[in-house]
């Protein structure tokens, strides 16, 4: 007999439905007597404020079942999957020593990587990210995407040099180990920390993209500048997260002028459709991931099939 399913962990690319199959689930599993949590894998939804942007559920659409993980970072303080890995594998521990399902729900592909894997962080060394960090404010992003580019090529493929921050740690750890093996891949051999199931989400590029642009375009109908606004004054322009946030950061370069509304909608829609792709390319490393038709509607059924409970 299988063991007992402690994670099951819902993945794919932005916009694909995840939270609406999690809760659905989740709702299955609750009328047939099973006890079921939600764990967020979404690191910028992680963050107290910043809801417009990331999509974040709202509270009064999680049909009562228990979400962990969100609104437990001040947009000033900084994101850390090593971080992340302890405090979200602690709140599931509990999860299923209160025999309930963790529902692990999120498309940061490292985020969810360190959970569900037998996953071990390179150090760090505070002196050298300090100094990497002011090189990145002089000498922006361009410049350290080079460097990393002729000092590790390999690594570079992985990064998207829009993605500074990591840029910035690859060199980090770089410079502390004189490698950056390990930084941001999968185990060689897929080690699960629990018995754990995962499925993820799958749409067609061309309705994927449409889709997008369209959540862009709506984020800016329902507010994104003003919630941006209203972080200002609690230190978003410092933080080193989350004022680099996909949509927060173009919002903040249209509120000081640098970007006109249209330009700023534009290169969001542009880095999320990036983004949506190296998601998939991250997911389809998973050997043991079943993929379903994103919106379908056999997926709850399909999903909770697999599962030993």
């Amino acid at each position: 007999m299988s063991e007992k399913t402690q994670i099951l962990a819902i993945v794919g690319a932005t916009g694909t439905g995840k939270s609406d199959l999690s809760l659905d689930v989740a709702e299955a599993l609750i009328a047939q007597g099973h006890g079921v949590e939600i764990v967020n894998a979404d690191a910028m939804q992680l963050y107290v404020g910043m809801d417009i942007g990331t999509a974040k559920l709202p509270v009064s659409e999680r049909r009562g079942i228990p979400h962990h993980m969100f609104d437990v970072l001040g947009v000033t303080d900084e994101a850390a999957v090593a971080d992340y890995q302890a405090q979200a594998r602690a709140v599931i521990s509990e999860i299923n020593d209160r025999g309930h399902l963790a529902i692990l729900v999120g498309g940061s592909g490292l985020y969810v990587s360190s959970v569900l894997f037998d996953f071990e962080f390179p150090g760090h060394d505070d002196v050298i990210r300090e100094r990497l960090e002011k090189e990145l404010e002089e000498l922006g992003p361009g410049v350290l995407f080079q460097r990393l580019k002729e000092l590790a090529p390999e690594a570079a493929e992985r990064i998207d040099q829009q993605n500074s921050r990591r840029v910035v740690r690859a060199l980090e750890v770089l410079e502390v180990t004189g490698s950056t093996a390990g930084l941001g891949t999968l185990p060689e051999e897929a080690v699960y920390w629990k018995p754990t199931v995962i499925v993820g989400l799958a749409e067609e590029r061309e309705v994927l993209v449409e889709r997008l642009d369209r959540r862009v375009e709506k984020m800016w109908h329902d507010g994104l500048l003003e919630e941006v606004q209203g972080l200002i004054p609690q230190g978003i322009e410092q933080g080193i997260t989350a004022r680099r946030a996909i949509g927060y950061a173009q919002a903040l370069a249209e509120l000081s002028g640098e970007m006109t509304e249209a330009e700023a909608i534009e290169e969001t829609q542009a880095i999320t459709r990036r983004y949506a792709r190296r998601q998939v390319s991250w997911f389809k490393r998973y050997a043991d991931l079943t993929w379903l038709p994103a919106g379908h509607r056999d997926n709850v059924s399909q999903v909770i099939s697999q599962l030993s409970l």
